[in-house]
């Protein structure tokens, strides 16, 4: 018997583009109301694997339902009670914002007495409404990432599916569609992300699926994922100078360590005997004439797990598309 409490279930879901596997045999499943992030670098297959949810590419192997509706033979009566936010916005330079809202809700078959009013409404909720008359292509990148969010919605869809919503957005910009995104959730959307940013998926995210290289290694809440992380030390040093070597030292000295870089002349260190790693760290400096500014013991973060579970360096995430 198939739970209603599960909107999307993906089963062995897997995408070659030739000879390429971008999504290698995923399994999961969401929950109704809940945000579920998918987290991970470029090229893990997040776009891939929403691309395949919502109708625009099929799958090569096992498959997926949408609110009960099998993608491959089923996506019409799924699209209708979803809506997709792309990462690239896909509504018209040309129109003004609330031509735009009205433009796509005839193409989503709102009823002509209904559209303008929705439109509006919408306008209003997410405080463009002064904006209306602009044309888009005049609006800041937040109004057009919060008009591309508007766009998808107009129809009243169960399921929002938004590909890196805050990518290319300012800080101010960014969190503003983050409390937007909490307050969807508020409204019963059940909402699936895209993110490469382990600070957004730890704000958002009921449930958070780890992907890399098209494979989920794992699932579960921000907080169980952080708590795994807290079985292992974790001490920041800052010195006044890059230290290369180091990663080597302590390897060499303190046995079965992880050295990460994460600021200029500061670094992170996983595992190993607390006391040990620091003994270490001070004979090092002190050897090589360097400075320790500080000694700090770190509460595990999302950022942690994530490279507790994938072994990456969160300074890949943040490469991604320019950072942020």
């Amino acid at each position: 018997m198939i739970s209603e409490d599960v909107v999307i279930r993906a089963s062995d879901l897997t995408k070659y583009y030739g000879k390429v596997l971008a999504v290698d045999h995923i399994s999961f499943e969401v929950k109704r109301g809940e945000i579920f992030g998918f987290l991970g670098p470029n090229g893990a297959g997040k776009t891939t694997t929403i691309r395949m949810l919502t109708g625009f590419t099929r799958p090569t192997e096992g498959g997926a339902t949408v609110l009960g509706f099998d993608v491959g033979s089923e996506i019409v009566q799924a699209k209708r009670r979803v809506g997709v936010v792309p990462e690239i916005s896909n509504l018209y330079d040309e129109l003004t914002a609330l031509d735009n809202l009205l433009f796509m809700a005839q193409l989503y078959g709102v009823p002509r007495a209904r559209r303008r009013e929705k439109a509006e409404e919408l306008l209003g909720t997410f405080g463009l409404y002064d904006r209306k008359d602009s044309p888009f292509r005049t609006l800041s990148r937040g109004m057009k990432r919060a008009l591309t969010i508007a766009a998808a919605l107009i129809h009243g869809p169960e399921i929002l599916f938004m590909d890196e919503p805050t990518v290319g957005l300012d800080v101010v910009a960014a969190r503003s569609l983050r409390n937007l995104i909490g307050r969807l959730r508020q409204q019963g959307i059940t909402i699936f992300l895209t993110t490469h940013y382990l600070e957004e998926a730890d704000l958002l995210c009921d449930r958070v699926a780890i992907l890399v290289k098209g494979r989920v290694l794992r699932i579960d809440t921000p907080e169980v994922l952080k708590a795994a992380a807290e079985e292992e030390s974790i001490i920041e040093f800052s010195f006044d100078k890059e230290i290369s070597e180091l990663k080597e030292e302590l390897t060499r000295t303190a046995g079965d360590v992880r050295v990460v870089p994460v600021d200029f002349g500061k670094v992170r260190v996983y595992g190993g005997t607390p006391g040990d790693i620091v003994e270490a760290v001070f004979r090092f400096a002190r050897r090589e004439g360097v400075e320790v500014l500080s000694v700090n013991s770190i509460k595990p973060s999302l950022e942690d797990a994530f490279i507790k579970i994938t072994g990456l360096s969160p300074v890949i995430m943040a490469m991604e598309k320019g950072g942020k």
